[in-house]
């Protein structure tokens, strides 16, 4: 079995890289940032231009038809540039949430189109996140409505909500409350089909989530390593005192046994595996420890002044903060992955999850 990524993949994820480290740099983060909605909608269509917002959708569509495996591809270099949350949410979880109605339905060719075209925002609001991203700039809000006694998804334009603003602490996070009434008209998916598209929601937006994490990490690992090299003390770089290279080392280590372990999610995900959630609760787990840890040590290597607005280190360091408790904290992911390994899931497959490496991409009999 081969592991590794095609060709193709790699040269589409270096091209977005490419595209991004001359289209998103720090110093036009801050301006964007500093703006009263905190979005750009040039950069918006710009990253559509560049394709990234028809990669969940299908060629016939006028998308690339990728998916999941892809997507833990692009989250990485997403998260490593900061760029907002509003991208991979419309792009990848909305786009998959709407590819999901009928061909014929009017909400899923009117938007999609909207989302290839890069002319439209969608914001998500879930019940395991208590506010909602980007719903400030949302054309489309796609919400669970919390008094039903059903599970009932409803598809609601920005004009039938009202939105009141909460503070971050990620200046670039945009969140808030959203109030809103459910119609007949609104409704988009319900019964099993509106619970299908929760859990779906769920493992992607984690599985998202892990991905930025990860791009998050290298991008404060990489911010330590060169302030270790400029950095002199007693006529040396810190970067050549043995303390410092351990702790960038353990920050090395941690990344790289992460990112297999949210390339098995996506797969897990991407076949439909009956335990993927086990496995997206993981990949959410070790891409939040490797981002906690690349914040740590980059706090310990620029010392004080890390934390300060003039050092582009806190600007991933506080997405890092505000991300690990998204789509699921750590006491929730725990609980999901205990649950798996201990407990028998008679609904999903016989047994306890199979764990070691020789059940990578086996399940228990």
């Amino acid at each position: 079995m081969d592991f590794s990524f095609s060709e193709d993949q790699l040269a589409f994820r270096d091209s977005v890289r490419r595209f991004l480290m001359t289209e998103a740099s720090p110093e036009l983060l801050r301006d964007i940032w500093a703006s009263e909605v905190g979005r750009s909608t040039v950069l918006f269509r710009r990253i559509a231009e560049h394709g990234l917002m028809g990669l969940s959708i299908s060629e016939c569509e006028g998308g690339l038809g990728l998916g999941d495996v892809d997507w833990s591809l692009m989250t990485q270099e997403l998260g490593y540039y900061a760029i907002p949350g509003t991208v991979p949410d419309t792009a990848y979880l909305a786009a998959a949430v709407l590819s999901g109605l009928a061909e014929d339905h009017p909400v899923r060719r009117t938007w999609l189109r909207h989302i290839l075209e890069g002319t439209c925002h969608v914001a998500i609001g879930h019940p395991l996140n208590p506010l909602v991203a980007d719903a400030h700039v949302a054309d489309l809000l796609l919400m669970f409505d919390p008094a039903a006694t059903d599970c009932v998804l409803h598809a609601i334009p920005l004009d039938a909500v009202v939105v009141t603003p909460h503070r971050s602490i990620d200046v670039s996070r945009r969140l808030a409350s959203v109030a809103w009434n459910p119609t007949p008209a609104t409704r988009l998916f319900d019964g099993a089909g509106a619970q299908a598209q929760w859990d779906d929601l769920l493992e992607r937006g984690a599985l998202s989530t892990s991905g930025q994490l990860i791009g998050l990490a290298q991008r404060m690992l990489d911010l330590s390593v060169d302030y270790a090299a400029q950095r002199k003390q007693f006529g040396k770089p810190i970067g050549s005192f043995q303390a410092v290279k351990h702790h960038l080392a353990d920050v090395v280590t941690r990344i790289e046994f992460a990112k297999p372990v949210l390339y098995r999610a996506a797969c897990a995900l991407a076949l439909r595996e009956p335990r993927a959630s086990a496995l997206v609760s993981h990949a959410k787990l070790v891409c939040a420890e490797a981002a906690w840890a690349a914040a740590r040590k980059g706090i310990q290597v620029h010392g004080a002044m890390g934390y300060t607005w003039e050092v582009d280190l806190q600007m991933f360091m506080k997405r890092a903060w505000a991300l690990n408790a998204a789509w699921g904290d750590r006491a929730f992911h725990l609980s999901r992955l205990t649950d798996s390994i201990l407990l028998p899931q008679q609904d999903k497959a016989p047994g306890p999850l199979a764990i070691g490496a020789g059940a990578t991409f086996t399940h228990t009999p």
